[in-house]
């Protein structure tokens, strides 16, 4: 495997780590620290630079859709969930039965819950994007406050 280059990014809503090799980012996840301790440094890959670029416009509500390359690890089931998570568009939800349904596993819904959970890859697969069928916000891995954080700076920001 090729070597893990880590880099912090500072958001209003706390440390993301950015983890990536030469040619993919493989996590982004919200960390507790409170300050950083993976800054850029001269071997940084530009794959990293490029997502932590991206990831600043989307906090500065400047952009909506990511383009650097990442790569999942997962089941086939996981991936598919991730790949339709993709698939609710920015400022906008959807809930676990309707990622089930959109994956032709309607009755998946607790699967599908599970899967997304177990994302890696914070914000640019939003399952912030996930909420309750009714209306209620759900369990995010970065916390229920970062949930709504995100959800609130997405309908402020969206075109």
């Amino acid at each position: 495997m090729s070597k893990l280059h880590k880099l912090d990014y500072v958001t209003p809503i706390g440390i993301l780590e950015i983890a990536g090799t030469e040619d993919a980012i493989c996590s982004i996840l919200f960390t507790e620290r409170d300050s950083t301790v993976n800054g850029m440094q001269d071997d940084t890959p530009k794959v990293l630079e490029l997502c932590l670029r991206q990831l600043d416009a989307y906090f500065k509500g400047e952009l909506h859709e990511f383009t650097f390359p990442y790569i999942v690890e997962g089941t086939d089931f996981q991936k598919t969930v991730w790949n339709a998570l993709k698939s609710i568009p920015y400022a906008k939800t959807g809930s676990y039965k309707d990622i089930a349904v959109a994956i032709d596993n309607e009755k998946a819904i607790r699967a599908v819950g599970s899967a997304n959970g177990k994302n890696k890859i914070s914000i640019v697969i939003p399952c912030h994007r996930i909420i309750g069928s009714n209306g209620k916000l759900t369990g995010y891995a970065g916390g229920l406050w970062r949930k709504e954080w995100l959800l609130e700076h997405e309908r402020t920001y969206r075109k």
